[in-house]
């Protein structure tokens, strides 16, 4: 049994308390929509430690505001905007064959959330494409660079969503099944964690890591297709506690050589056997090293049929 892993870390910690006398100059970081949400605070933290920092994102001009606003908050001029559409191969494949140096965080942060029925022009799911599988095939493409730095994290946000569907692999993409925004939902988020225990796995010997997350509950643009955020104002965080979880799994000593894991309020979670009231914990497929398996191979068959 794997000792769970704990921190001096909270709820209430926010971004900026966890890199607090963490020194990651001269190492770079990507972090996928670093230009809204979580996205922005993860970004403007890991730039407080030094690091070289891009914003892999879809609106350029977006990019360009919050890198200059990072740079006039943190001192940090490294920080890079670069265009990339988690949705579009082509735009993942040019993103990849720009990159030509050694990488040691990928943060897969960007995401949707309950989207209407929408699938891209090879019929995969929308919220599946974009929240795992361009992130699948970005980590791919991006792999020799994260082996050339010899201690390479992945980052992966998931969300206490992984509990309402594990990864139908009869249906992925709705062929059959009545679409719903929220098991759709659920199931790419499912997905995120079973990709931290994939990478745990094959890329040990790399020495890659991956750890997935639940940044917790926060008021931003990923509510637009649902109104407004649900959670009571007591159990809601602000964007930098929201991103804490994020930097911790990025940054921290206390995560050297561990992957695969799924953390919450800056701990790692409890398996638990039933959907708790609040969501907490982690369901047990989602950390199924049968199920990772069986998705990696899975989305390998997607992209290359």
């Amino acid at each position: 049994m794997m000792t769970q892993i704990k921190t001096p870390f909270g709820r209430h910690s926010t971004a900026t308390e966890v890199v607090t006398g963490i020194d990651l100059f001269g190492k770079r970081a990507i972090v996928t929509g670093g230009a809204s949400g979580i996205g922005i605070e993860t970004s403007r933290a890991l730039a407080l430690t030094g690091a070289e920092v891009t914003l892999a994102v879809r609106n350029v001009d977006a990019g360009k505001q919050t890198a200059t606003n990072i740079t006039a908050t943190t001192g940090n001029r490294n920080i890079h905007v670069a265009p990339l559409d988690l949705t579009d191969r082509a735009s993942i494949s040019t993103f990849v064959a720009a990159w030509d140096k050694p990488l040691h965080i990928l943060v897969n942060n960007a995401g949707v959330m309950a989207l209407p029925e929408q699938h891209t022009p090879e019929g995969w799911e929308m919220q599946f494409a974009t929240n795992y599988l361009g992130h699948f095939a970005l980590a791919l493409g991006l792999h020799d660079a994260l082996k050339a730095d010899g201690a390479a994290r992945i980052v992966s946000v998931s969300s206490s969503g992984h509990m309402l569907s594990p990864v139908v692999f009869d249906d992925i993409h709705f062929a059959f099944r009545r679409y719903d925004p929220w098991l759709a939902y659920g199931q790419s988020k499912t997905a995120n964690i079973l990709f931290a225990v994939g990478v745990a796995k094959r890329w040990f010997r790399d020495g890659i890591t991956a750890n997935a997350l639940m940044p917790g509950a926060i008021e931003t643009n990923l509510q637009r297709y649902v109104g407004s955020i649900q959670t009571p104002a007591e159990l809601r965080k602000t964007p930098q506690q929201g991103a804490a979880t994020s930097v911790l799994l990025a940054t921290s000593p206390l995560l050297d050589g561990i992957g695969g894991r799924y953390f919450e309020d800056c701990n790692e979670a409890a398996i638990v056997t039933k959907r708790a009231e609040d969501y907490s914990g982690v369901a047990p497929y989602a950390i199924d090293p049968d199920n990772a398996d069986r998705l990696w191979d899975e989305s390998l068959r997607l992209f290359h049929q």
